[in-house]
C-alpha cells in the first residue's frame, strides 16, 4: 500500500494543537523538517499540504496562518531526499503559466518529487481577495479542466534533449526540440514554451480529491492521486470501484491512478489508551466551534436547528461535495443528532477517525486495502509531532512485517515510489486529444 501525509503542523483535528505537548505552529520551519524527516523515515510516499486563500480567524488554525505551500515544500527538499512532496494550487484564482513554472521548478530542485493538487477552490470568499466573482460549481470545473489541459501542454514543450550545452558549437538549446503551446481556449490564450526544461518526471504528478460527479470526471482524465473522504467501508469499495470503472473512457487502465482514502489515525499502545487521547482531545471541543465547522462545510448556518435532534433534509451546497455528502450519510446511516455530526466535523472536518491500538489499525487498513477500497492512505495526524510519532513507530512496523508496505525506498522519483510510468515528450498532448 502506499501512505501519504497530510500536514496540517497544528494537527488535523480542530484542537490538536492543545494536546499536551503537540506543536502549535505551521511557521516553525525546523518543526517541519523534522516531521518530514519523521515521515521520510517512515517511508511516506509522499508529503501533502494544502491551502486556503482566506484569513479566517476562525478557521482551522493551520488554514488561517501558513507559509504558502510551494515556498515551504521548496525548503523542505533540501532536507529530504526520497519523499514526495505535493502541493495545493487553486485553478479559479490562478494562471496556467505561473502554476507549470512553479511545480516544473520544484520538480527540478526536488529531483523530481514534486506534485500538484489541483483545486477549484470552494466557497466565495476567496473571490473578495482576488477581485473576482466566484464561478459556480459547474463553471470552476470547465475553468479547471481547459486550465489544467494548458498546463500539460507548458510541461510538454520541451524534449528531454533539447537543452545541449555544446561548448564546441556554441549551441545551448536545440530550438527544434522546444514547441510552442499556442493555446486558445474559451478561457486561456497562451502561447508558450514555458521557460523551464522538461521536468525530471516528465511532468509533476497531478494530485485531485474533487467528489461530485464534475470533480470524477476530471480526475479520471487527468489525476495521478485521488485522495477520497470516506466513512464507510462499503461505500468506499463502491467509490473506489466507480472512479477505476471510469479510466477506460480516457484511454487509460486501473494501475494508472491511486486512490487513498483520508484517515485520521489516532494510535494508542492499548485501546484504552488511544480513547483517553481522543477524549482528550475531543474535551477541547466546543460545541459552537465544532458547529461553526460543521455550518461551513454544509455551507449554511446549522445553529438554528435542534442540535439534540435529527439531521434536516438539507440540499447539498455548491461547495464541499464531497464533504458533505459523506458525512450526511453516515449520520442518517447511524442515526445521528447534530451534536454528533457537528463533534465528528469537529475531531477531523469530516474524515474518517480511525481509533484504537497498533494492530487494530494495521488490521482496518489491511482490510480496507485488500477489500478493493483503497490504493492506500492519506494519513493525517490529529497532532504533532506525537500523532505521526505514534503511526510511525507503532503501526507502520506491522505493515511491514505483514509485506503491506515498504521497507526501504525505491526509486528516486515520486512516480517511481508510486509504480506510474514516465510520459514521453508529446504523450500527454496526444492523451489531452484523445
Amino acid at each position: 500500500m502506499h501512505l501519504g501525509l497530510f500536514l496540517l503542523a497544528t494537527g488535523s483535528h480542530i484542537a490538536g494543537w492543545r494536546y499536551p505537548g503537540a506543536l502549535d505552529t505551521f511557521l516553525d520551519l525546523e518543526a517541519l523538517k523534522k516531521i518530514a524527516a519523521t515521515a521520510e523515515r517512515g517511508r511516506f510516499d509522499t508529503i501533502f499540504i494544502g491551502d486556503n486563500l482566506v484569513g479566517d480567524p476562525t478557521a482551522h488554525p493551520s488554514y488561517t496562518l501558513r507559509y504558502e505551500p510551494l515556498t515551504m515544500l521548496s525548503a523542505l527538499a533540501q532536507s529530504t531526499s526520497h519523499i514526495g512532496l505535493g502541493a495545493t494550487s487553486s485553478t479559479t484564482y490562478g494562471d496556467p503559466f505561473s502554476v507549470a513554472r512553479v511545480f516544473a521548478s520544484l520538480d527540478h530542485i526536488s529531483n523530481g518529487r514534486a506534485a500538484w493538487n489541483v483545486v477549484t477552490t470552494a466557497g466565495t470568499a476567496a473571490a473578495e481577495n482576488f477581485g473576482k466573482i466566484h464561478p459556480n460549481h459547474a463553471e470552476r470545473y470547465e475553468i479547471a479542466g481547459e486550465f489544467v489541459d494548458v498546463v500539460f501542454g507548458l510541461w510538454d514543450c520541451w524534449d528531454d534533449d533539447a537543452v545541449v550545452k555544446d561548448r564546441e558549437s556554441g549551441l545551448y538549446i536545440d530550438p527544434k526540440k522546444v514547441r510552442t503551446v499556442d493555446h486558445d481556449g474559451h478561457y486561456y490564450k497562451v502561447r508558450g514554451p514555458l521557460n523551464i526544461s522538461r521536468s525530471p518526471q516528465g511532468r509533476p504528478l497531478i494530485l485531485q480529491a474533487g467528489g461530485s460527479g464534475a470533480g470524477q470526471a476530471l480526475a479520471a482524465r487527468t489525476a495521478d492521486v485521488v485522495f477520497s473522504v470516506v466513512q464507510d467501508l462499503d461505500e468506499a469499495k463502491a467509490a473506489y470501484a466507480g472512479l477505476k470503472g471510469r479510466l477506460a473512457e480516457f484511454g487509460r487502465g486501473k494501475d494508472d491512478l491511486i486512490i487513498l482514502p483520508g484517515v485520521m489515525p489516532v494510535v494508542g499502545k492499548t485501546t484504552r489508551e488511544a480513547m483517553d487521547k481522543l477524549n482528550t482531545l475531543q474535551s477541547f471541543v466546543a460545541t459552537s466551534n465544532a458547529m461553526e465547522m460543521l455550518s461551513e462545510r454544509l455551507g449554511q448556518d446549522m445553529s438554528k436547528y435542534d442540535p439534540d435532534g435529527p439531521i434536516a433534509d438539507i440540499q447539498i451546497a455548491d461547495g464541499y461535495h464531497s464533504f458533505v455528502s459523506v458525512m450526511l450519510s453516515k449520520a442518517r446511516r447511524e442515526g445521528m443528532t447534530l451534536r454528533e455530526l457537528s463533534n465528528l466535523a469537529g475531531a477531523a472536518r469530516g474524515h474518517w477517525v480511525l481509533c484504537g491500538d497498533p494492530e487494530f489499525i494495521a488490521d482496518t487498513l489491511q482490510q480496507w486495502f485488500e477489500q478493493g477500497a483503497a490504493d492506500g492512505f492519506n494519513v493525517m495526524p490529529p497532532y504533532f509531532p506525537g500523532g505521526l510519532d505514534d503511526f510511525v513507530d507503532l503501526v507502520v512496523p506491522i505493515l511491514q512485517e505483514r509485506g503491506l508496505f515498504r521497507r526501504e525506498y525505491e526509486g528516486t522519483t515520486l512516480r517511481e515510489l508510486f509504480g506510474l510510468s514516465r510520459p514521453a515528450p508529446g504523450e500527454q498532448a496526444h492523451a489531452i486529444a484523445r
